[in-house]
């Protein structure tokens, strides 16, 4: 049977993943580390993702299995610049780099938060990729000038595979210059940042679901698929269903369901992507998630897995300790510059207390974005290193209320992009893939009926409010 090749390049590492094109096994993997960044200046060198991804795919043996074809997935709002000959400007700025939120507000001006919601499905913020192409025309108007191409990490990467220019949908939608709802770029909203600028040459084709941007040549001349964003990728590689709710616990928080229909929120929580399939990805994301707990624990002297366990010790609410988990800006809600606050601290506070208020301090934060989604009251979706923690796992299930359902897949983005160049392979559906593949295999953590969730939170809402 054919392999196909999943790619998840997100901010911290390029994972390679080899799968069996007819059941999904995983053949072989590979993994590599990207280098580390600190907000509010965070930026990488795009050649280190391809440094990072030819030593992943080394590890899993790409040589030796000569894959049938292969897709990346990326993080989304990178924004990546080439000259003329195709050469690498400056490093890229990625996602969570805040730099940019004197722009954000300069660009919401400019049309007011609904203009910028019915024109592109978003309100940028200081991660959408057009706030940080105004920075480089503001501060850097040298590097600026040399510009032929703008697009996003994963654009990049296919080019380097395929030798083409091109992105998709789903990617596409985060960047503050592609229409969800028309199907097209809005090249007027580039104008705003710089309207002597022929932006039509510069933009990437835009790919559909199961189109084809190449062939990779040194893999004995694999298909490479259309690609995408990472939150687009990561509801391939669970079969996300329409009006499903997903919650992703890494670095970063993100709350996101699928739709059947574009979605356009003025207030600015909800992105109103596009997602692989053709549908579209309504979703909220937060900067601040496991990175929180992982900061406690340190100051706790623990590990993380101590802390698990101090937060399971300690009882629901965290005996009225509340941490509202900005520590390093904040995107939903647009806090750029915010830091933490403990609230409800006393003499008799508990090193469990603190632990657990710090994961319930986190899911409240992304709790309350993802209330705007239009989701169903089914099972929610637990996915990203959090999945992994029986603290995360119970307080979610708690503060939701609802069963929590846990893939056995840890890695949906790698397992999505592999989904991807299966139906760019095959030309089979998207829902096939997913139920050849079982890719809604998991378990079930049901809620604690004794848990008064409406007052954890309702708490936490106060605090956060301050």
């Amino acid at each position: 049977m054919p392999l196909v090749v999943g790619v998840d390049s997100s901010t911290s590492a390029c994972k390679v993943e080899v799968r069996d094109l007819g059941t999904g096994r995983l053949v072989s993997s590979g993994r590599a580390a990207h280098p580390p960044t600190t907000p509010p200046c965070s930026e990488q060198d795009p050649d280190a993702w391809w440094t990072a991804f030819e030593a992943a795919a080394a590890q899993a043996e790409l040589n030796r299995h000569r894959p049938a074809s292969i897709a990346v997935a990326a993080q989304q709002h990178g924004l990546v610049t080439l000259d003329a000959v195709g050469k690498v400007i400056r490093p890229a700025k990625l996602w969570n780099d805040t730099e940019s939120a004197d722009d954000a507000r300069a660009l919401v001006a400019e049309l007011g938060p609904t203009g910028w919601a019915d024109a592109c499905g978003s309100v940028p913020v200081a991660s959408f990729t057009i706030t940080k192409l105004r920075w480089l025309h503001r501060c850097e108007p040298t590097s600026f000038a040399r510009i032929a191409r703008i697009g996003l990490p994963h654009d990049w990467l296919t080019l380097r595979l395929s030798g083409r220019w091109s992105t998709d949908r789903g990617d596409a939608s985060g960047t503050g210059w592609w229409s969800p709802a028309q199907g097209t770029y809005r090249t007027d909203l580039l104008d705003l940042v710089d309207a002597d600028t022929d932006w039509s040459s510069a933009l990437p084709d835009v790919l559909g679901p199961s189109d084809v941007a190449g062939e990779w040549t040194p893999a004995g001349g694999a298909l490479v698929a259309a690609g995408t964003g990472d939150n687009m990728a990561a509801s391939v590689g669970l079969g996300l269903r329409e009006g499903e709710l997903a919650l992703s616990l890494g670095t970063s928080g993100t709350a996101w369901t699928v739709a059947d229909a574009p979605t356009a929120d003025p207030t600015g929580s909800v992105a109103g992507f596009a997602d692989a399939t053709g549908r579209f990805l309504p979703l909220v994301c937060t900067l601040n998630a496991t990175k929180v707990t992982d900061a406690v624990a340190r100051l706790l002297g623990t590990t993380a897995g101590e802390l698990d366990q101090l937060a399971l010790a300690a009882p629901p609410g965290s005996g009225g300790l509340t941490l509202v988990p900005h520590l390093d800006g904040e995107r939903t809600p647009n806090r750029p510059h915010a830091t933490g606050l403990l609230a409800g601290l006393r003499s008799d506070v508990g090193r469990d207390q603190l632990a657990r208020a710090a994961i319930e301090g986190v899911v409240c934060n992304l709790l309350a974005g993802a209330d705007r989604l239009p989701v169903d009251d089914g099972p929610v979706v637990l996915v990203g290193g959090g999945a992994r923690s029986g603290a995360y796992r119970r307080i979610v299930a708690d503060l939701v209320g609802r069963p929590v359902r846990v893939p056995e897949a840890e890695e949906p983005v790698a397992l999505g992009a592999a989904v991807q160049a299966a139906v760019a392979l095959t030309g089979s559906s998207f829902d096939d893939v997913a139920t050849a593949w079982d890719l809604r295999a998991g378990r079930t953590i049901d809620p604690d009926p004794a848990v008064d969730a409406a007052a954890i939170r309702a708490r936490y809402a106060e605090a956060a409010g301050a």
